[in-house]
């Protein structure tokens, strides 16, 4: 408030009809004082753009270093003379990288805006190829009011390598949206890659194995409510065992019946992705369950101001590299891989030798069952868990394991990586719908010059 005799600033408390007031720096007490005899204070843009810069100015010597990279970011509106001078002395004394990059950016944008031609010329030097949002506005403005024609062309040069900096940055994070909905597809995909190539079952049951996955990490988030970490790791090898469980009983109870008849298998295994969604909906209700994140994978990786790196996603991307790994290795370093390899070649030379070919079989698509649960492991981090959730990944991942090659693991690694990346980077023309469908009829086209896809599995190409 303001006395009105005297104009001096206080503080003023409420005390029955009268107000206590105090001055407003010193905090001294001034006296009793009735109402109509202060004036409140009016605070107005200009005034509150001001108040910023000051409480920037005060944050500037706190001791966390977010602070005063955020106080640093509050004073660029209002820079002055005084505030370059102090910004220098602090930046001489300051420690953290990070504020003092922003305080070399506030300088020169402080610079910008001196009236000595030399000093914007340095300051256009040193903000060259700067990703700070506040730069580039102020480079519009010297461009449109600069009356010299060596300063505004040195500002355009200066806009110029900033914008080819955002555009490098925005190709970056397209690709990495591809490669993390690639490690998805690849994922959803690989497993059904191993059972397609050895048993030649077109297992249209597939996503809901990945959607039982999905549904057991939900589980155990509701069974360890307040670790949702560690019940998210018990989830991998809990989704493998369950979604494999599942996979040998389809396999033994019903693929087993119908091999050589591909017109009934895959009628018979729609049947069961039926049975398994409408199973779920009793149990769980049709309704989609949210499987929360833990801390570990929330927030993001900020590698510059305009390109930032989800830690869920970049999780993702990690997990499907170990899983890859361990795939690979099982099939070419393990007993078993060398059994399921052997009759993915030749069934008949492969029982010749003593291999339990129907054995193999179960432990094949058991194996390719639990993969898909943890597919769905995964992408319980992405989406919501729904009875509708594999229908969403079905398609692709067949179009990714004849994309790749029948059988072949690099194939379905390459296979759905370049799906995913050539997806996002369409989206933006095309928009999503006409992006599948655009990849779609180019793996229709690709399949009439290479049936067999990008790598053909050994033993079964064409001479």
């Amino acid at each position: 408030f303001h006395v009105r005799k005297t104009g001096a600033l206080v503080l003023a408390e409420k005390d029955g009809r009268t107000y206590r007031i105090s001055d407003a720096l010193s905090g001294a007490v001034a006296g009793t004082v009735k109402k109509r005899a202060l004036r409140k204070v009016t605070i107005n843009n200009r005034l509150r753009s001001r108040l910023k810069g000051v409480l920037a100015r005060m944050d500037l010597s706190d001791p966390d270093a977010s602070v005063r990279l955020a106080a640093v970011n509050a004073m660029l509106a209002t820079l002055d003379p005084g505030s370059i001078d102090l910004l220098e002395q602090l930046r001489a004394r300051e420690r953290d990288s990070r504020v003092r990059d922003a305080l070399a950016t506030a300088i020169a944008i402080g610079g910008l805006r001196s009236t000595d031609r030399r000093t914007r010329l340095a300051a256009l030097a040193a903000l060259h190829g700067n990703l700070h949002p506040a730069v580039r506005n102020e480079l519009t403005r010297l461009i449109r009011d600069e009356k010299d024609q060596e300063v505004r062309g040195m500002a355009r040069a200066t806009l110029a390598s900033i914008e080819t900096r955002i555009a490098w940055s925005s190709l970056a994070e397209t690709l990495f949206f591809g490669l993390s909905a690639g490690s998805v597809l690849v994922l959803a995909a690989i497993g059904l890659a191993i059972t397609f190539g050895v048993i030649g079952v077109i297992n249209m049951a597939h996503g809901e194995l990945i959607m039982l996955g999905a549904y057991t990490t939900y589980v155990l988030q509701q069974l360890l409510p307040h670790s949702i970490g560690l019940a998210l790791l018990l989830s991998v090898p809990a989704a493998f065992v369950v979604s494999g469980a599942v996979g040998i009983v389809i396999e033994k109870t019903v693929i087993r019946f119908l091999y050589g008849r591909p017109l009934e298998t895959l009628l018979a295994t729609f049947g069961i992705s039926l049975v398994l969604q409408q199973a779920v909906r009793t149990i769980f209700s049709p309704l989609n369950r949210s499987v929360a994140t833990p801390a570990w994978m929330s927030g993001m990786i900020q590698v510059n101001p305009v390109l930032s790196l989800t830690v869920n996603r970049l999780t993702i991307i990690a997990f499907t590299a170990l899983v890859f790994a361990g795939l690979y290795w099982t099939m070419k370093k393990s007993a078993m891989g060398l059994q399921v390899r052997a009759v993915a070649q030749n069934r008949a030379m492969a029982r010749a030798m003593g291999v339990r070919a129907a054995r193999v079989d179960a432990l094949t698509f058991g194996l390719g069952s639990g993969i898909a649960g943890m597919a769905g492991v995964a992408l319980s981090q992405l989406t919501n868990v729904g009875p509708n959730l594999g229908q969403s990944y079905i398609i692709d991942s067949f179009m990714v394991v004849v994309f790749g090659g029948v059988g072949n693991l690099w194939g379905t690694l390459l296979g759905g990586l370049s799906l995913g990346v050539a997806n996002k980077f369409m989206e933006p023309w095309t928009g999503a719908v006409l992006a599948k469908i655009l990849i779609l009829v180019f793996i229709i086209l690709f399949i009439q010059k290479r049936p067999s896809g990008l790598f053909p599995q050994g033993g079964r190409a064409e001479v």
